[in-house]
């Protein structure tokens, strides 16, 4: 698994979650670029990731995140782990 696989599976959660299929994410991307991530939309969000790739973040690890490319390269660290 690499980075891009990851972040082809992580868009596909963002649509499903955000109920939007024109949702397309980047690894530039955040919250602000994304209209309906919100706060609340961020927990469901995170969840189904760890559910679908069956890792747990930590909290200090979601703060960390600055854009989706961090997460992803945090998703593919523990996945390989």
């Amino acid at each position: 698994m690499n980075t891009e696989t990851i972040l082809g599976e992580v868009n596909k959660i963002f649509r499903d979650e955000l109920d939007d299929d024109s949702v397309r994410i980047f690894y530039e991307t955040v919250a602000k670029d994304v209209d309906g991530w919100d706060s609340l939309s961020q927990i469901h969000l995170i969840v189904s990731i760890e559910k679908y790739f069956k890792i747990r973040f930590t909290a200090s690890e979601i703060q960390r995140f600055k854009n989706v490319g961090e997460m992803c390269e945090s998703i593919l660290t523990k996945v390989n782990a």
